[in-house]
């Protein structure tokens, strides 16, 4: 049995402290043993332990509740022998980066779990989307971790006035949150970004052909992650990265590579959206109605904000947008929204026919 200060030194590098060490407390008296699950595949997961990494089953953490399976990231309990080993718990997740699985559904699917990092990789080889962006950051903000912007592929832009204009439009979009241009192929850039995940759990998130295996690569100091061009056509990839991989930075802290995301649904990001649009929620503080659509109501000092140009009418589109999505997706689950909604819809509604009927000269 390995000692306390054996599984202590074992697992420090993947993030392992006092307080996991309490935490798994009562699994250790079952004879258990922690680790932290470094990859998932169809039911069975790659565990780091004290004693090296061992396959395990999920079949007895696997409930039909979605936002509860295993995933990369987690902290579990898992046997301390037997063909097939089975993981028999997780330790309470710190943070959770979560999407909806589809626009048409509510589920939510955990990407990564305990991360302290969200770095999102936008690719400078195409045009900025600075829509996705947010939606992006606010996924991050509502995980509990904090965002990290990377421009990847900083190499093409090659002049470095278009690339510090370009970092100062993507930070207008993203308040407090660092923005970082880096190319893996030069190097440029590497250092400031290792400053900031260097310790921790970092989660590295984008859309495919962003360069995030590429980055992955540079940032582990060897080839670890397989990569494929991007289309020249629309600088998109073919998802080299097939799963959650968690690996260890020769500088300290680990990093957890992703799938390339193709769709990035809003779960339940309320708080996230409010972050990533701080200065609108401040502006709406100051709306003469609490319940400001900001569209034509008088006294909106959002609206206010647009026409004078001290907020951009680009982000207020975006933050609409989020907003009506998210709302979308809790009113799914959620009964009490759902009625809400329904009443807003109609009084919507009524006061648009009631526009027509005035404009058609028929106002009774």
């Amino acid at each position: 049995m390995t000692s306390t200060s054996g599984v202590h030194s074992a697992l420090a590098p993947y993030g392992w402290d006092d307080d996991w060490a309490d935490a798994f407390t009562p699994h250790a008296a079952d004879g258990l043993l922690p680790g932290r699950v470094v990859r998932v595949d169809r039911g069975q997961c790659d565990v780091v332990t004290a004693g090296g990494v061992v396959r395990a089953d999920t079949a007895f953490v696997t409930p039909h509740d979605p936002m509860r399976v295993v995933c990369t990231g987690d902290w579990v309990a898992v046997e301390a022998g037997g063909n097939p080993r089975y993981v028999r718990a997780y330790l309470p997740r710190r943070t959770a980066f979560v999407r909806s699985t589809s626009s048409k559904r509510s589920d939510g699917q955990i990407l990564a779990a305990n991360v302290d990092h969200a770095v999102v990789a936008v690719s400078l080889a195409v045009e900025l989307d600075l829509g996705r962006v947010e939606r992006f950051l606010a996924l991050a903000w509502e995980s509990g971790a904090q965002p990290v912007v990377v421009l990847t592929k900083a190499d093409l832009v090659g002049d470095p006035v278009t690339l510090a204009h370009l970092v100062q439009d993507v930070e207008a979009s993203a308040p407090g949150v660092p923005v970082l241009g880096v190319s893996a192929r030069t190097g440029d850039g590497l250092d400031g970004l290792l400053a900031l995940v260097g310790s921790g759990t970092s989660v590295l998130l984008g859309q495919s052909g962003a360069g995030k295996s590429t980055l992955a690569n540079a940032l582990v100091g060897e080839d670890v992650m397989d990569v494929r061009a991007a289309r020249d056509v629309d600088g998109k990839g073919r998802h080299t990265t097939t799963t959650r991989n968690l690996l260890v930075l020769p500088s300290g802290g680990v990093l957890i590579d992703t799938p390339g995301l193709r769709g990035v649904g809003l779960f339940d990001a309320e708080s996230g959206v409010g972050q990533v649009f701080a200065e609108i929620e401040e502006l709406a503080e100051r709306c003469r109605f609490h319940d400001c659509a900001h569209e034509s109501e008088p006294g909106c000092a959002v609206r206010s904000a647009v026409d004078s140009g001290e907020l951009a009418a680009r982000r207020l589109d975006s933050y609409r947008k989020l907003v009506r999505e998210n709302q979308w997706i809790v009113a799914k689950t959620d009964a009490r929204v759902r009625a809400e909604l329904r009443r807003e819809w109609k009084r919507k509604g009524a006061e648009g026919r009631a526009s027509m009927q005035f404009k058609r000269g028929r106002w009774t």
